[in-house]
């Protein structure tokens, strides 16, 4: 079978008249012959309104059922979706994700998925139909449905095409592709045609909010192609494969992305010993709180260090009520910068290209932005900036890696 695997975001399914044309969409790909697996999210801010609602009810919401909640968007875009194709002619119905079922494993609300009982979408497949399957959500070995993180409906879809071996998978958004950044941010931001797997997962870990991060890296290691279109506008999106198959002639940083939310902690004259950082982070991570760039200096008589890191603002004031209470760790104060932002510059060219890193800083010193803390890995360059000098920040960038043109 000629398989292709189209997923629709919330906005996309944001209102009957956009779930008309989903329809419309899903028809175009049938009448070439192929046969289709849709996966859908939540209309837009439904996933929202129900967090919404955990929260008027408790802030400790047991998260067995916290997902048991929200994975309850997804069911209404689904039936909307084949109710339209079955108003049209064509043979359609909706999956929960426990119907198929797609099973996961791990902690509620950050799910991975492990495996998908194929039998039974194979079978209506075959007989004509078009399944139209709840993104973001699967089932655990307790028979309890659980959520693969806030955006997990790309994740939903990329592992549909692994295991039935789609020719294409198809995300559709209400962006026309991959941008070098922000395009409301800086108008003469470019449409990428193709970038590496590796670009996109730094991009999309840094800020960009085109797909989920962890959803790139399955189809990374799955070497499955991903194809990102407007589901508005009928034209050729951005196409997201191998390192390969991209050319850095052009282009070595490939784009500039940043993040508004994040918060600044450092922890002033804390005692020095071995595993002093273990014993800070350790409660941090056992709470699912990702910290970001870290920065570690020793003072003059090796016995004390100042500690710097980053969070997003959501993780803030649990992570100071976790470092406060922490008894494994000694400090003389904690000072909190709540109004920084993240600059980033993304390419696999820097791999050969010496000079990136000075004509980064150096950009940035001209438009007198001072840098907080750097961050770096082969391929990417992060700066933390203040949150008044964002926009200032990824403007100069975008103009001296040429990524206007």
């Amino acid at each position: 079978m000629k398989i292709v695997v189209l997923k629709f975001g919330g906005t996309s399914v944001g209102s009957i008249g956009r779930v008309k044309n989903v329809a419309k969409i899903i028809i175009r790909f049938l009448k070439k012959r192929y046969k289709v697996i849709v996966v859908s999210s939540a209309m837009a801010g439904e996933t929202n309104k129900l967090v919404k609602l955990t929260k008027q009810i408790s802030n400790n919401f047991i998260s067995s059922e916290y997902d048991q909640v929200v994975a309850s968007g997804e069911q209404v875009s689904c039936s909307l979706i084949a109710g339209k194709l079955n108003d049209q002619g064509y043979l359609s119905r909706s999956w929960l994700g426990w119907q198929i079922p797609i099973f996961t494993q791990g902690k509620y609300s950050h799910s991975r998925i492990v495996s998908i009982n194929k039998k039974n979408i194979i079978k209506f497949l075959r007989a004509g139909g078009v399944p139209i399957i709840a993104g973001f959500q699967g089932v655990n070995s307790e028979n309890r449905i659980t959520t693969i993180g806030r955006g997990g409906s790309d994740a939903t879809a990329i592992m549909l095409a692994k295991f039935f071996k789609a020719e294409k998978c198809i995300i559709y958004t209400d962006v026309d592709g991959v941008y070098t950044t922000d395009p409301r941010v800086v108008p003469r931001a470019k449409k990428i045609e193709k970038i590496s797997y590796e670009e996109m997962l730094e991009m999309a870990s840094l800020g960009a909010k085109v797909m989920q991060p962890h959803s790139i890296q399955d189809a990374r290691l799955n070497r499955i192609d991903i194809e990102v279109r407007s589901s508005f506008k009928n034209v050729s999106g951005s196409l997201i494969t191998k390192r390969k198959n991209v050319s850095t002639k052009k282009n070595i940083i490939r784009g500039v992305s940043f993040s508004k939310n994040d918060s600044k902690l450092t922890l002033v004259g804390v005692k020095d010993r071995p595993g002093v950082a273990a014993a800070i982070f350790e409660p941090l991570f056992r709470n699912s709180i990702n910290v970001d760039m870290v920065v570690q200096n020793i003072s003059s008589n090796e016995k004390e260090t100042d500690l710097t890191f980053t969070i997003k603002n959501d993780d803030l004031i649990k992570t100071e009520k976790l470092i406060k209470k922490n008894k494994k760790i000694k400090f003389n104060n904690i000072i909190i910068d709540e109004k920084v932002s993240k600059v980033s510059i993304v390419g696999v060219g820097m791999i050969t290209t010496p000079g990136v890193t000075y004509r980064m800083f150096n950009a940035l010193a001209k438009k007198n932005i001072n840098i907080l803390v750097i961050s770096t890995s082969e391929i990417k360059i992060s700066v933390l900036v203040d949150r008044k000098n964002l926009k200032k920040a990824v403007d100069v960038l975008h103009k001296e890696f040429k990524l206007d043109y």
